[in-house]
């Protein structure tokens, strides 16, 4: 029965592709609605295909032929917000292209933005970004959150007279680790004239190795404590300053995604660079 039949490797490989896809189908479509439309319209397919070939129905059979084609299109009609979806994700994996333009925010970037705006609004804010040496003891002292940063949450929490506007957040790993934690006070003669946050903000600096940002609720002026120094900016090129220090802070959170073409590209110009510099060589040689 079998004889004559041969299976070659690329017989073999189209049955894996055609393996995979299915398996990849039914892994995609499993326990959603659309599972229960494949299953109507395979149903439907199976019992026309097998009534009109049992009883050898040849004139039924040519129209079951002829309306597959349709109920095939139709499907697509069925399935197109999945078949949409998965055309958005093919299209979203940039291997290839430089997205400068829909670059992420880094984090860096968007507590920047925050303070900034804190500043405009004149909503006093005292924010610890953790380095090597670690606030768990401080953050115990307050309410732990492990939130991603965003502006409308750092207006809810420090805006007063909420709950948790009072004290410092702390920032680890990139998110808000916990609010409302309460800092040791510097002692500075420096400081006697400055408000409670500033010398909180270095009282922290003094004992740990944080970069710690205060905004001035009266003057919205923007701070950062470091080394049990602190450093007062004006409106001057603040924005950049006080990215300079979270950037700092946080060196981690500087991504730049490395796309499969600029590396392609570097490893052509290092090829290039170095049969330059041979061919320099050998003419100097020569």
């Amino acid at each position: 029965m079998f004889e004559g039949l041969q299976i070659g490797f690329t017989d073999v490989v189209q049955i894996l592709i055609l393996y995979f896809g299915v398996y990849a189908l039914i892994r995609y479509v499993k326990g959603t609605r659309s599972a229960q439309v494949l299953l109507g319209f395979c149903v439907l397919v199976v019992s026309l295909l097998v009534f009109t070939s049992l009883f050898r129905f040849d004139v039924l059979a040519r129209v079951v032929y002829f309306l597959l084609i349709y109920l095939a299109l139709s499907m697509v009609v069925v399935f197109q917000q999945e078949i949409r979806r998965v055309l958005a994700f093919v299209g979203g994996q940039h291997l290839f292209s430089r997205q400068y333009a829909l670059r992420q925010e880094s984090v860096p970037e968007a507590l920047c933005r925050c303070v900034l705006n804190l500043s405009q609004a004149r909503i006093g804010a005292l924010i610890a970004v953790e380095r090597g040496i670690s606030l768990c003891s401080y953050e115990d002292s307050g309410i732990k959150l492990g939130a991603l940063v965003s502006n409308e949450l750092l207006f809810s929490i420090f805006t007063p007279p909420l709950p948790l506007h009072d004290g410092g957040i702390i920032m680890r790993d990139g998110r808000i680790a916990a609010a409302h934690c309460l800092f040791p006070v510097s002692n500075q003669s420096e400081l006697i004239s400055s408000g409670m946050r500033h010398r909180a903000a270095v009282g922290l600096s003094e004992e740990t190795d944080a970069v710690v940002i205060v905004v001035s609720e009266e003057t919205g002026r923007i701070s950062a404590a470091y080394n049990g120094r602190l450093h007062q900016y004006g409106e001057d090129k603040v924005d950049k300053l006080i990215l300079r220090w979270l950037r700092v802070a946080m060196p981690h959170d500087r991504r730049r995604a490395l796309t499969l073409l600029d590396w392609v590209m570097k490893q052509a110009a290092k090829l290039v660079r170095r049969r330059t510099d041979a061919a320099r060589r050998d003419t100097h040689a020569s």
